[in-house]
């Protein structure tokens, strides 16, 4: 039986040659993307920035809504087809290209990083390990998972996807096994299921808000338990992990632990939970971004 761990715990991401955090305050985060710097809005960042003036190319102007709207306000040149970035994973790098959206992202989650390590520790000495990365998005984490064996990347947005592909060949990993599937990520797994397959380790980074390909409507709240129990149905006993994100909710990383303590009770192991956050350059401040819950083996 899997044993909850109700201590929260941190998973803390640190700046490297091409990403970094360089200031925060006042509800906005200063960030390095190489040679480029932008300004985005960051609601827990409470404090005042250590810099009076930032100096940036770009900043995310967020809309009057709620759900991410907005608009790039630009100072200096950017690279409108966008620009090429990496990111280290054992002995090889992942490259990606970073990019303005109009959802105030730029192409990948840095504070996700912590994580993809993480996963490496659970399959560590594995060459065949199959894994499911379901809300893929831009593939950085698909990628930094197919040294292990065979992934599964599902994500309803045809862009994402092409852009996933487009970064395995800019990392000149085109020919890794990974399946690209452009789905609904709760209609994939239930056909999954029925399937009876099973994989090592399953991420997935549900939206609170999303739509299917199809118009296929996701609420986090209402469709998160179900896509769990079907998640939990294609990992067993000598399965390595789970991993769930969830950003921009007003929600507890010990209710998403709750949850995943229900549905994982006949499994050996731990389920955990905490925050994701990002530590200033230069030993600085930490930021937190989303919460978290996982189930690993041992």
């Amino acid at each position: 039986m899997a044993e909850l761990i109700l201590q929260p715990q941190l998973l803390l991401g640190e700046g490297w040659g091409d990403y970094g955090l360089v200031d925060s305050g006042n509800g906005r985060k200063l960030e390095r993307y190489g040679a480029q710097r932008f300004i985005r809005p960051e609601p827990q960042a409470l404090w005042q920035p250590r810099a009076q003036d930032w100096d940036a190319h770009g900043e995310f102007v967020p809309g009057a809504d709620e759900d991410g709207g907005g608009r790039w306000s630009y100072s200096k040149p950017v690279p409108s087809d966008g620009w090429p970035l990496s990111w280290p994973n054992g002995d090889e790098k992942v490259r990606f290209t970073a990019q303005c959206t109009p959802f105030r992202h730029l192409g990948f989650f840095p504070d996700m990083a912590p994580v993809w390590d993480w996963m490496g520790g659970m399959l560590d000495g594995k060459t065949e390990a199959s894994c499911l990365n379901l809300f893929g998005y831009t593939g950085v984490g698909s990628l930094a998972l197919s040294r292990f064996g065979s992934v599964t990347h599902v994500d309803a947005s045809k862009k994402s996807v092409a852009q996933a592909r487009a970064n395995a060949a800019l990392s000149g990993m085109e020919s890794r096994p990974v399946r690209w599937i452009i789905d609904d990520a709760a209609k994939f797994t239930a056909r999954e299921v029925r399937r009876g397959k099973r994989y090592d380790g399953i991420i997935m980074d549900p939206p609170k808000f999303g739509r299917g390909p199809d118009g296929e409507v996701w609420r986090l709240e209402e469709h998160l338990p179900g896509l769990v129990k079907d998640a939990r149905a294609l990992l067993d006993a000598d399965s390595r992990f789970l991993f769930l994100t969830v950003y921009a909710v007003r929600m507890s990383s010990l209710a998403l632990a709750g949850l995943l303590d229900e549905v994982f009770a006949e499994l050996p192991g731990f389920v955990e939970h905490g925050d994701l956050a990002v530590r200033e350059d230069n030993a600085g401040r930490v930021l937190p971004t989303a919460i978290f819950a996982r189930w690993r083996r041992d």
